[in-house]
């Protein structure tokens, strides 16, 4: 063996090493984010909520986190509220923020009788109706109220129905590999938002029936499709995929309507926009999309995602906002 690649194999076998040194340290992290998560998935609601009380007044007042742009979403979404009322939702919101947070972390221990309580749909039957016969049916919703209990819809799907969520991969393993096992509770299955396609023809080549979540209002990449619209009063960039692939597999597209009842109680109910997204105008499902989500937002403003820079591209010039 020559020097050169005597050398390559000794760098390869370094970053080797180096990748599996590495990969102990992200397996390590999990562990300890796992474990901090669990002991605070077994406290009771009443405690998580104290907990979430004190997060807010930390969040809030001492950190600030994203007031600015939380503020100026808020006044820009609703120019007609005066500004005592968007400093009330502000503050509405920010307790709600820290509720969904405890809320969420307990998922991992909620038992499937808890969740019933917590998060009642009103008409499931309108999801079994559609997926009857081994269809695919997707289901659009917003970042509103908690929509990490929504996967909690295969309690109540007729039994074989795979009920999967779209979601993104995050930055951190130790992160995403938590919120991969909290968004598989109650049977549901996490979809990498790479892999829908061929999720969704593997299950119409088996038969399985399936209900897949999307959550089609965060700010798209600028590389994607662009559609335009007016939501909130703002232009709005949306994101068009749930649309392109409900069309390429002409199946029906549903809205989950979202409401906080009260504290850790939540109620959805839903309503079909196409019954097959192939046989509508181009767009005409993201723009049904984006209206009902605006009536929804509308109607109790304090429980959407306004943290989220979600104009930070403007039509004009699709230029960042800072």
């Amino acid at each position: 063996m020559d020097a050169c690649l005597m050398e390559e194999v000794r760098l390869n076998g370094g970053r080797g090493a180096l990748m599996e040194e590495e990969g102990k340290k992200e397996g390590v992290g999990y562990k300890i984010l796992y474990g901090i998560a669990s002991l605070h998935a077994m406290l009771p609601f009443r405690v998580l909520y104290v907990l979430s009380d004190i997060l807010f007044f930390l969040v809030y007042h001492v950190v600030g986190y994203r007031r600015k742009l939380v503020r100026r979403n808020l006044k820009n979404s609703f120019p007609g509220k005066p500004d005592d009322e968007i400093k009330r939702i502000e503050r509405e919101f920010y307790h709600h923020l820290c509720d969904y947070f405890v809320e969420t972390i307990k998922t991992l221990r909620i038992t499937e009788e808890e969740v019933r309580k917590r998060m009642k749909f009103d008409n499931p039957e309108i999801i079994n109706r559609l997926t009857k016969e081994g269809n695919a049916c997707l289901m659009s919703l917003g970042h509103y109220a908690n929509w990490e209990w929504v996967p909690s819809i295969g309690l109540y799907m007729t039994p074989g129905v795979m009920p999967g969520l779209i979601y993104k991969q995050l930055h951190s393993d130790a992160f995403d590999r938590l919120f991969l096992k909290i968004r598989s509770r109650f049977n549901s299955v996490p979809i990498e938002k790479r892999r829908t396609y061929r999720t969704l023809i593997k299950a119409r080549n088996e038969g399985t029936p399936a209900v897949v979540g999307f959550l089609s209002d965060q700010r798209p990449p600028k590389h994607i499709t662009e559609y335009w619209t007016t939501f909130l009063n703002q232009d709005t960039l949306i994101e068009t995929g749930m649309e392109r692939i409900a069309r390429s597999f002409g199946i029906p597209v549903v809205y989950l309507d979202m409401k906080k009842v009260k504290r850790g109680h939540y109620k959805g109910r839903f309503c079909v926009l196409t019954p097959d997204a192939s046989e509508e105008p181009l767009f005409a499902v993201t723009e049904k999309y984006a209206r009902k989500l605006e009536e929804t937002v509308t109607r109790e403003p304090a429980y959407y995602l306004w943290s989220h820079n979600r104009w930070k591209f403007k039509k004009e010039t699709s230029q960042p906002v800072n």
